[in-house]
């Protein structure tokens, strides 16, 4: 995916990472820093489009406005360009976005755990530049800087384009079933630290919902000095309404 000015100074070399502060790579050069944000955020905005094109959404789940207001991270792969056959300004290959929820999850015997895993919220790779290795240069980057294994992992709602991209590189091929549109695998559960246990979860996650999963949480649990969790100040206990979250297609 092409864009009007060069993407250098905007992303980097070849993997950016982006967060809700939403900075450019900043590089030196003509353009204004504000001119640098602004551009960042309409690479953030087009590649969010053309996800949703490509997984047949009616809207985007990825902007630069919901990025601004959760505390996700978003991996970007770019060609840096410059060699013959690639545009000069360089070009964005796909990206990847992940962020911590609080779930409430079923395992093998059917119990409810409270977990707060890393989640992968929405991935694409253009499709001019698929199955050329560049998704899974992406996925292991982000494992990689998030210290993550791909074991521990909760997909939401993803296609079956991305389960068999799962199972093909890391060998994620028997899901545990949930009912709230994330998908976990074997071996998710083994030696984590979860929030808590119950054999019913509250409302509303004891309903089946229609479409959609449970509200995001935070990007990560607040532990007390006594061991215990609670959620940030302005939070309650209470979970809220449960909206329609992002769908994944690869």
């Amino acid at each position: 995916m092409e864009f009007p000015f060069d993407l250098t100074p905007v992303l980097g070399d070849r993997f950016c990472v982006v967060d809700q502060h939403l900075r450019p790579a900043g590089r030196p050069g003509p353009t204004h820093r504000g001119d640098l944000q602004q551009q960042l955020r309409t690479v953030i905005d087009e590649l969010g489009k053309a996800s949703a094109k490509a997984q047949g959404l009616p809207a985007p789940v990825t902007s630069a406005a919901r990025m601004e207001s959760n505390r996700h991270v978003l991996y970007i792969l770019r060609d840096p360009g410059g060699a013959a056959h690639r545009p000069p300004r360089g070009a964005v290959i796909g990206f990847l976005k992940v962020g911590y929820k609080k779930l409430f999850l079923l395992d093998r015997t059917g119990v409810h755990v409270e977990s707060e895993p890393l989640c992968v919220l929405d991935f694409y790779i253009h499709e001019s530049l698929q199955r050329h290795g560049h998704g899974r240069a992406l996925f292991q980057h982000m494992l990689q800087s998030e210290r993550v294994d791909p074991r521990r992992l909760a997909i939401d709602r993803p296609s079956q384009k991305l389960l068999g991209f799962l199972r093909k590189h890391y060998g994620l091929d028997d899901p545990i079933p949930q009912v709230n549109n994330f998908v976990i695998f074997e071996g998710f559960f083994s030696n984590r630290p979860v929030l808590r246990e119950e054999a019913e979860p509250p409302w509303p996650f004891n309903l089946r919902p229609a479409g959609g999963s449970p509200v995001r949480g935070t990007l990560r649990p607040f532990v007390r000095r006594d061991g215990r969790t609670e959620p940030p100040a302005g939070q309650t206990d209470a979970p809220p309404p449960p909206r329609r979250a992002s769908s994944l297609g690869r």
